[in-house]
């Protein structure tokens, strides 16, 4: 039989970190205890403000399609967010509701790109955005984002990356992998820079709200020639919800939403009721968890340095530690694999993240402190036997 796979679909890089999960699950099953630091999928339950909202919801019977565009309640609650975080105004109108930051990046990508256009990311990135661009026949452009520098990319070498096909300046803040904050002074430049090339800037803010040391900024304070991308899962611990939101310029909204129609229809209408329930009610439950974060990344940056490996970059935001592991072995990948079965730690190898990644380690802090100190004892004791 002739292999009818499509070209589209082989050049899909897999996503290795779930993999990893993969051969953890594997071993679990197996009776084999394994501490998990690999996924950013966090441990705390959903508050039960937002699981009573979809509760009542659904026995209201609010289980049928919404509006493509979302309900107008939780676009509203959206827009309102903005404006009292950021001081910035987002109409209703340019919001769109997704099942997820993964479909609003289809709907970003694909209402703004043509095959051959361009996209610059940072690399290290997360490993979707390269594959979101490339699936709709765009090319992504990587500028490196170094550990010298505080893992931000340098303006010079995003200007030097631009061409005439570049149609969108990517960024992540806070970051995955590295769990670091652009300060609002880069912000405003990548900003300004897109708008001298008159290009746009997509912004992933899914992790805002877990900055530990100061204060979210949104693209949106610095310029209007800017996507949003934004959802629940990391902030209000409702990954499996999958709930998420686009806020786009206004040429942009309509073609997203006829996407939305297309693809998925709408987002969940309870899933909808619960998000709502999120933004308006849910914050002393946001402040509980991000105190329950913060205590982990104190514990967990100096103790991965004192079993020899180096953090660079303190994380101050996210969940999630990036650390250079070369020390232990240069092929991350390779590495990661052993840990799990040599040492039963599951961490994510930095190679998944871009060729910048290479050599680091990602281990992430949504699982019990005590659990995160079995794991760096784990280590140490499998670090001091390769000597």
């Amino acid at each position: 039989m002739p292999d009818h796979v499509s070209a589209r679909a082989k050049a899909v890089r897999p996503f290795v970190v779930m993999d990893v999960v993969a051969r953890a699950k594997e071993l679990e099953a197996q009776g084999r205890d394994v501490v998990r630091m690999d996924v950013g999928d966090p441990d705390l339950p959903t508050p039960d403000v937002i699981t009573r909202a979809a509760e009542a919801a659904m026995e209201s019977g609010d289980t049928g399609y919404t509006q493509s565009m979302g309900l107008p309640d939780l676009r509203d609650a959206v827009s309102a967010r903005f404006a009292s975080k950021y001081g910035v105004t987002v109409s209703r109108d340019d919001i769109v509701v997704t099942q997820g930051t993964s479909p609003a990046m289809l709907l970003l990508f694909g209402s703004l790109l043509d095959p051959g256009d361009e996209v610059i990311l940072s690399d290290p990135c997360y490993p979707a955005y390269p594959n979101y661009v490339a699936f709709l026949g765009g090319v992504p452009v990587r500028v490196r984002a170094r550990a010298s520098d505080g893992f931000r990319m340098r303006i010079e070498e995003i200007e030097a990356a631009i061409t005439p096909r570049t149609r969108c300046i990517m960024i992540n803040s806070p970051s995955n992998p590295m769990g670091t904050v652009l300060p609002p002074e880069d912000l405003r430049a990548i900003a300004a820079l897109a708008e001298k090339h008159g290009l746009y800037v997509a912004s992933d803010e899914i992790y805002h709200g877990l900055d530990f040391t100061g204060t979210d900024h949104t693209i949106l304070e610095y310029t209007d020639r800017a996507f949003v991308l934004n959802g629940f899962s990391k902030l209000y611990a409702m990954t499996g919800w999958r709930l998420g939101y686009l806020v786009a310029p206004r040429d942009f909204v309509r073609p997203a939403e006829a996407i939305q129609q297309n693809f998925f229809l709408c987002a969940n209408h309870f899933v909808q009721v619960a998000g709502t329930a999120a933004l308006l009610k849910a914050d002393p439950d946001v402040a509980r968890m991000r105190a329950i974060y913060d205590e982990r990344r104190r514990y967990l940056v100096p103790a991965l340095r004192g079993i020899g490996l180096t953090v660079e970059v303190e994380p101050t935001a996210a969940f999630y530690v990036f650390a250079d592991a070369k020390e232990w072995g240069s092929d991350s990948l390779a590495l990661t694999y052993r840990l799990i079965d040599e040492a039963g730690v599951a961490a994510a190898p930095g190679v998944d993240f871009g060729p910048e990644g290479e050599g680091f380690l990602r281990f992430s802090y949504v699982t019990g402190i005590e659990r995160l100190r079995e794991g760096v004892s784990r280590l140490q004791s499998w670090s001091a036997a390769r000597l």
